[in-house]
């Protein structure tokens, strides 16, 4: 919005007229002219005029809840006269008219009365324990009180009073007596993340905000309802049964305007000026969200959301706010450890535990074991996918310029080599693709492989906010419409797993494919994406678990280019769009530039000070190949940066992998599976510890610089120290250095890697008790990046098995209770819950607690499992036992 200040005029001369869409009016005294629809609130603050407010925001819609912005208000009548209106008016609601006058508090003594006026209203109840609320110092009614507030209280009864603190869930507490009926939280519940599990209960004096549990809220059941039921109309609630379960509600303790709520991580730890704050860049997934640190004394107390209205505008996951304690856990790698090894007379390898070192002798050791280990028959690198763009040139250097290989992978999960081509393909050196606005413009997204709210948080928020406020159709490509979806007004486009490949081409030929589903209900769900993606600025989001499917992704080409609708890559881990950028998978060199392509290794040999043939030129492993050589001899080493090996598709194999390795060198934050098994470990610092750059799936470059002084190094320089011990400059000593490369190197402008093939396969057999897996992350789950955050963990989903009706009845289980799921490998048992969704399919969370895919069934999406009641498979085994 532009507010443009109007001169009047002087003697006879004529104000030229407001454009069309455009209305002129004055606010105290000085005439404007704003766009039509412009709120006088938002007028006022584009020429510096400030009015005290507390249910405003400038992203939520207008509510006139706390009355504190009443202005006098003057307008013209039907006969052209400026009258005004009989009482003052809420400027946050009051939308600027043509000829319309405003005086606010400071020309205004209605104004500033009644401002007053509210304040003191606001006061009655409040508690006046600024000195021990978690709010005070940044607290817009302790300020306001003072700015336009009465110097002494009038009232001198005894303030209402409740018992506090309300735990609206682990993470959120309310003190429902600083309360001030601003309705942000509830707003903000409604209109953003459509969580409605928070809102006004009750009437009057006694009204207030809270979580819908009549027992604390103490609510008289309706007439006809038992005590303890939810009020009709009132009570809404997840599959884990718990009030107010949402991804999204720390933002509702940042813009309460009081200390009404409160994180419970935070609550009495701090005050606001005790803090320092320092803005940075959330590292738990791909969107690149602003945040801001704030630290006292070397310790991060706690995180808020940054104002970046081009990416996350003022929003983040509660992932992004709370879980950063995995940076300080106590198991924190402190100093370099190593393992001596023994070998006996008869050449037997004993390896002993791991000690503590100095820096010079653990790089000295590595150094020197990889040196070895190159020349013996090669070493692999497994950087991970959560390293800023810094880490991951480093280790795409240290790969092909130390180790002389193009085994290097940062794909720690479910991959194929069609994956790799698609991203070398569509995705490296592309720049900014689409952006997170052109997203919520668009007039239609299809997801592929990718659960918004569960994989990039911030990206499902765009995408409701286009659906209800811009007219966006998202379709998604998935075994069940899961409430994320229902949330964003999306439609379903029911597939087992690897089916998506045929859907993808239904909608690349229009076909008009009709369901069983659709036979009965009329829909044509494929017609209608098809048709919608063919509207211009239409977008397709892949996500990363689309690997796992045979042909999806040379299909996601086919549907983008006969439809012409813009494509974009949305992985789950913040490093894995700038992995690719730099270079750090087996057929990529920095830039997008192939590396079977000789002028393109030419141009990264010339910047790196290297022959023209001193770049390998065979594309190298992918992960699984890596590991396979490793277990096998054919690669006798590994450097492996952030691993962890319950994230991989095959962990046991993983595991034997590492533990036949000549030498294996980790560089991590804390201790881990893979450390437990490393010769030398190197520690690195943690986000916050360190300046970098997330490369966001957008394409955007992240910057952030470091919020604590440390003597940790990050990977780069680590990777730099040890470069030299092994005799070989690398250059990647400072951010400074890595950026200036990169810069040199920029992005590859010759040809580019053809489109990955199609490929066709046979789906498996279903027979009587199994069902094809399906499976993704959810946001908050068994990760080792929450690990320590107790409050934010008992906001996770509870992990359940989703089936449909006919799946269930086939293995004699109903909603809630307790089913089988196995493999050769293991078995999983969790409670059922009856959805509708595509039949002979069982969905479970990949990694959560009681439910670890890989590394208890060893399976991956696709895969057949075998279902029985959990019941009846333990009488089937005990009954196998006694005839035994």
């Amino acid at each position: 919005m532009t507010t443009t200040p109007v001169k009047k005029a002087s003697g006879d001369a004529a104000v030229p007229p407001a454009p069309a869409d455009q209305v002129t009016f004055t606010i105290d005294d000085i005439e404007v002219a704003v766009p039509k629809g412009t709120l006088v609130i938002r007028a006022a603050e584009q020429i510096g005029i400030q009015i005290p407010r507390f249910c405003d925001h400038p992203l939520l819609a207008p509510a006139g809840a706390c009355r504190q912005c009443l202005v006098e208000v003057s307008a013209p009548d039907r006969e052209g006269n400026v009258r005004p209106m009989p009482k003052p008016q809420a400027s946050c609601t009051l939308e600027a008219t043509p000829g319309m006058v405003v005086k606010t508090q400071r020309t205004s003594h209605v104004a500033d009365k009644a401002q007053h006026g509210i304040m003191e209203l606001l006061l009655v109840n409040h508690p006046l324990d600024c000195p021990v609320c978690d709010k005070g110092g940044e607290c817009p009614l302790q300020n306001q009180a003072m700015s336009n507030g009465r110097a002494t209280s009038r009232f001198v009864d005894v303030k209402r009073t409740f018992p506090k603190p309300i735990s609206v869930s682990t993470a959120i507490l309310l003190d429902r007596e600083r309360c001030i009926l601003c309705q942000r939280c509830t707003r903000f519940s409604r209109e953003i993340a459509g969580d409605v599990f928070i809102d006004l209960q009750k009437r009057g004096a006694a009204q207030q905000i809270g979580r819908f549990d009549e027992a604390v809220l103490d609510f008289a059941p309706p007439a006809g309802q038992e005590p303890g039921d939810r009020p009709v109309g009132l009570a809404l609630e997840d599959e884990s049964g718990q009030p107010f379960a949402s991804y999204f509600s720390g933002n509702t303790v940042q813009i309460c305007p009081v200390g009404a709520l409160t994180g419970s991580a935070y609550r009495f730890r701090s005050r606001p000026f005790d803090l320092v704050s320092t803005p940075s860049v959330a590292e738990h997934d791909a969107c690149g969200s602003a945040i801001r640190v704030d630290h006292r004394r070397g310790v991060v107390l706690r995180r808020l959301a940054g104002d970046d209205p081009v990416v996350n505008e003022e929003w983040i996951t509660d992932k992004d706010r709370f879980a950063f304690s995995w940076q300080s856990a106590p198991d924190r790698l402190t100093h370099p450890l190593v393992r001596d090894r023994e070998v006996s007379a008869d050449g037997t390898v004993t390896r002993g535990e791991l000690r503590s070192a100095s820096w010079a002798e653990a790089l000295e050791i590595a150094g020197d074991a990889l040196a070895r280990a190159r020349d013996a028959g090669g070493v692999g690198v497994l950087p991970g996918g959560r390293l800023t763009v810094e880490d991951a040139y480093a280790y795409a250097k240290f790969a092909r310029v130390v180790l002389r290989t193009n085994d290097v992978d940062h794909r720690a999960r479910a991959h194929s080599a069609e994956e790799a081509d698609f991203l070398a393909h569509a995705v490296a050196g592309s720049g900014v693709g689409v952006t997170f606005t052109e997203l919520e413009h668009a007039p239609a997204v299809l997801l592929v492989g990718l659960e918004a709210e569960e994989e990039a948080g911030v990206t499902f928020l765009r995408l409701r906010k286009g659906a209800l406020q811009h007219g966006l159709r998202v379709f998604s490509v998935a075994p069940f419409a899961s409430r994320g979806l229902e949330r964003a007004q999306g439609t379903l486009l029911p597939a087992a797993p690897g089916t998506e490949a045929e859907w993808l081409d239904g909608i690349a030929s229009g076909d008009r494919i009709r369901t069983l589903a659709e036979a009965s209900t009329g829909d044509d769900p494929l017609a209608a994406a098809s048709d919608a993606l063919r509207e211009p600025g239409a977008v397709v989001l892949v996500g990363e678990r689309l690997a796992a499917v045979p042909g999806a992704y040379s299909a996601v080409l086919r549907a983008v280019d006969a439809t012409g609708a813009r494509l974009a890559w949305v992985p789950r881990r913040a490093g894995e769009r700038g992995g690719v950028e730099v270079g750090t998978l087996p057929g990529l060199l920095p830039g997008g530039r192939p590396v079977a392509d000789v002028a393109a290794r030419a141009d990264v040999a010339a910047v790196w000070g290297l022959d023209d043939d001193g770049l390998p030129a065979a594309p190298g492993r992918d992960t699984d190949e890596i590991l396979d050589a490793l277990s096998v001899g054919h690669l006798r080493g590994l450097v492996a940066g952030g691993l962890e090996l319950d994230d991989l598709p095959d962990p046991v194999h993983a595991r034997r992998a590492l533990e036949a390795a000549d030498v294996v060198v980790s560089l991590e934050v804390r201790r881990s599976a893979v450390t437990g098994l490393a010769d030398v470990v190197l520690p690195v610092a943690p986000p916050v510890e360190k300046a970098g750059t997330f490369w966001n799936w957008e394409g955007r470059v992240r910057p952030f610089r470091a919020a604590l002084d440390s003597t940790a190094m990050a990977d780069h320089r680590v990777l730099d120290a040890l470069a030299d011990a092994a005799g070989v400059p690398l250059g990647t000593a400072t951010p400074e250095a890595v950026a200036a490369e990169l810069g040199r190197l920029g992005s590859w402008e010759g040809a580019r890697v053809a489109p990955p093939e199609a490929v066709s396969t046979d789906l498996p057999a279903v027979e009587p008790g199994t069902a094809v897996l399906a499976s993704w992350r959810l946001l908050l789950d068994d990760a080792r990046g929450q690990d320590g955050e107790r409050y934010l963990a008992g906001t996770a989903k509870r992990p359940v098995a989703r089936m449909s009706a006919t799946t269930a009845a086939a293995v004699d289980v109903f909603d809630g209770e307790s089913v089988r799921i196995s493999t050769d490998r293991g078995d999983v048992v969790l409670p059922v819950v009856v959805t509708d969704m595509v039949d002979h399919v069982v969905w479970l969370p990949q990694r959560s607690a009681g439910s670890q895919v890989h590394a208890t069934l060893g399976a991956r999406p696709g895969d057949v499992v075998r279902l029985a009641a959990a019941d009846a498979a333990a009488d089937a085994r005990t009954v196998g036992g006694e005839d035994a």
